[in-house]
């Protein structure tokens, strides 16, 4: 028999666990080669992009992907460019369905990052280039962005 010291059972606490995590799809471009790893003064103009979507696999299990896509440019063209699908499975258990949604695109995506932060660093550096170590993401921000660009869930029908 074990006490809880009047705090909640611990088979209906709050719980996120990862099942799995997984590269789904990876690309990396370097179409400009040999010319693109010439030493230059210039600095290249590098522009990330940042998504994340999320698919319910069970009443539990929900995968996650967090998709990055970046390239790095110069007045001579593209020096290289890539796209990442990182990908992995949470199980979820005891959140209320109010937090689940931030949960799943706020904290998943923050479990994953630092290893497809590493793929791409090792893919950068691979390709003939300095490591690019991306900076960490703010995924309230982006949730909270993502939570505006969508409608209120009773909004009005627009008049046609």
């Amino acid at each position: 028999m074990s006490t809880t010291n009047g705090g909640p059972a611990p088979d209906t606490l709050p719980q996120l666990n990862v099942v799995g995590q997984y590269v789904k799809d990876f690309s990396f471009e370097n179409p400009n080669a040999p010319q693109s790893l010439m030493p230059t003064q210039e600095q290249p103009q590098i522009g990330i992009q940042i998504n994340v979507a999320a698919t319910p696999r069970s009443d539990s299990d929900i995968e996650v992907v967090l998709k990055l896509e970046g390239k790095a440019e110069n007045k001579d063209g593209i020096l290289f460019n890539f796209e990442l699908e990182f990908a992995g499975v949470f199980r979820i258990r005891n959140v209320p369905q109010e937090s689940l949604n931030a949960v799943v695109l706020i904290e998943c995506p923050r479990l994953l990052f630092p290893f497809a932060r590493e793929i791409i660093a090792t893919a950068v550096r691979n390709g003939g280039f300095p490591p690019l170590l991306l900076d960490p993401v703010d995924f309230v921000s982006l949730y909270r962005q993502k939570m505006e660009q969508m409608p209120p869930v009773n909004a009005p029908a627009q008049p046609s």
